[in-house]
């Protein structure tokens, strides 16, 4: 009963993507604008390592360190094109091979491209189960390898809702509090993280609106079950569109739904309409516009 009548822990991040044609991806290195449209700068993002500049630079400088130091940031930034270009089966197999890395830039990408894998269509149950649970190792030992890195607490957070779906209720409400406590990490290491914003946000938004039965639920299993209030989801979708406005079509549904949710219908209105209206370039784009359509008509 407890698993059909509990779903909020699990339904926060279903789904979650960050993935958008004009958006940014941060690595160690620079903010790469991933929006490359002509065949020769894909070509040049995509070279194999030390090429180019890499072979200059190996002939120029001897130190082995410095030549590691160029192949890390030159496979990077592959990864994350290939990331941006959702070529999501090519990205796990070229970051397959540092596994056993003790780079976390490069263990909390793979991690993520474990889950990303989770999503093709046609994935089978067993399959999609053991791609959870290898991302969910390959984060936590990025956070091993450098507990100070933004993003592999945020992926970590991630993750740990995702196996949460295998492990039952009170574990999964259980890593609610743990999840919180990564997100808010990877918030205070790079505070202009849009994602992890919006994803905390969506945190507090999904235990504010838990319905009272499934609060009970949870109070029979944790005497402090999560909780969080509309006010402080708004701040934290706020906070995500003032670091880097328009940089998702979810956060604007989001803050449009938060509005509602706190009767301020005109607020609510204004996000609805920037949603419907934001460029509809991902599968998720798509959804939240055919959303944000359907809130408008009943409000209008």
């Amino acid at each position: 009963m407890y698993e059909q009548d509990f779903t909020i822990c699990s339904s926060w991040a279903k789904g979650f993507r960050t993935r958008g044609t004009t958006r940014f991806y941060w690595t160690t290195f620079r903010r790469t604008a991933i929006s490359l449209t002509s065949g020769r700068a894909a070509f040049l993002v995509g070279l194999p390592t030390l090429s180019c500049l890499g072979y200059e630079a190996y002939h120029r400088v001897q130190s082995s360190a410095v030549v590691h130091a160029l192949e890390k940031e030159e496979v990077l930034e592959q990864a994350d094109y290939l990331y941006s270009c959702a070529e999501t089966e090519k990205l796990y197999q070229l970051l397959l091979q540092y596994k056993d890395s003790d780079e976390a830039e490069f263990l909390w990408r793979l991690a993520r491209a474990s889950r990303d894998m989770t999503l093709l269509p046609d994935m089978e149950d067993k399959q999609k189960k053991e791609l959870m649970f290898e991302g969910f190792e390959y984060v936590k030992k990025a956070l091993e390898k450098d507990e100070k890195c933004s993003a592999a607490h945020k992926w970590y957070a991630i993750c740990l809702s995702d196996v949460g779906d295998y492990l039952g209720v009170k574990v999964k409400i259980g890593n609610a509090y743990i999840i919180r406590d990564h997100l808010e990490k990877a918030i205070e290491l790079n505070p202009k993280d849009a994602t992890s914003l919006h994803i905390l946000g969506y945190w507090c938004f999904a235990f504010a609106e838990l319905p009272w039965y499934q609060r009970k639920v949870a109070a029979v299993i944790f005497s402090s079950p999560p909780v969080s209030t509309y006010e402080e989801a708004l701040q934290f979708f706020l906070k995500a569109e003032e670091v880097d406005p328009n940089f998702y079509s979810k956060n604007l549904l989001m803050l449009g739904k938060t509005y509602l949710s706190m009767k301020e219908k005109e607020k609510g209105l204004l996000f609805l309409t920037r949603a419907k209206e934001y460029p509809a370039h991902t599968l998720e784009d798509k959804e939240v516009h055919k959303e944000a359509v359907e809130l408008l008509k009943k409000l209008v």
